[in-house]
């Protein structure tokens, strides 16, 4: 579970002699359940990646708290590090290695036996249908593939709880199915899973709860039936571009 209160994040600029702030978090709050894949809904800088970085412990919120499995996100960095899969759309793959070196690389990296990382790629392997370019350089393959590369590291160490910034974003139809698949599947596996999208049929078909994040500002919260029912609106984008008007 992902328990996140109170969250803000400020970014102060100084540059020639002025200080600028950016707030790009305001005040949240909200939850992510096991087995449930929750959705942060928002136009490109809404605050969605700050946030996910927040729980992710890529950055440091200016103050509010975050929980991971009940551990703090500050005092209890290392392990939450441990028990999160994070992909991000700013992930560099060295474009020299293989696939199937990177997640051996990682899975070492992640203190993995030999034997986990190999019953783990076969895993990955097999659900991301990755089995026709495990071997070949990652600086010959798709953007699809490349995608699935990414992922197949953020979960290479089997982590309860997957943070995912973007995951189809840029995808082909059937490379993006394929994600959208993995991550229900994983959320049917009691998994704790969170995404950001900007696109609205992401967040209606996968998505078990919605949160609308505008300028850092929590919007709506809630499934997508209650946030439909609240705002008397037919369809998702209805209500997202009633905030944006």
């Amino acid at each position: 579970m992902i328990q996140i209160e109170n969250l803000c994040k400020t970014y102060i600029n100084k540059k020639k002699g002025i200080t600028t702030k950016k707030e790009a978090v305001i005040n949240l709050n909200f939850e992510c359940k096991p087995g449930k894949i929750f959705g942060l809904l928002g136009p490109n800088g809404a605050g969605k990646t700050t946030t996910l970085r927040c729980i992710s412990t890529l950055i440091k919120p200016t103050s509010g708290s975050i929980k991971v499995n009940g551990y703090d996100i500050l005092k209890d960095e290392k392990k939450v590090r441990s028990i999160i899969g994070f992909l991000t759309s700013d992930m560099k793959l060295d474009g020299y290695f293989t696939p199937n070196y990177m997640l051996d690389y990682f899975g070492k990296l992640n203190k993995m036996d030999l034997e986990n990382i190999k019953q783990r790629k076969e895993e990955l392997f097999s659900e991301l249908e990755m089995e026709d370019f495990i071997d070949i350089k990652i600086d010959k393959l798709s953007s699809g593939m490349k995608q699935k590369t990414a992922l197949a590291i953020s979960l290479i160490h089997n982590p309860d709880i997957i943070v995912f910034d973007e995951p189809t974003s840029g995808l082909d139809v059937i490379t993006a199915k394929n994600v959208t698949d993995f991550l229900r599947k994983s959320a049917n596996e009691d998994k704790t899973v969170i995404i950001s999208t900007h696109t609205m049929s992401v967040a209606e078909k996968l998505c078990d709860e919605i949160g609308i994040l505008i300028e850092g500002e929590l919007k709506e919260l809630g499934t997508l039936s209650e946030i439909l029912s609240k705002n008397k609106a037919d369809n998702l984008e209805d209500v997202f571009f009633k905030y944006l008007a």
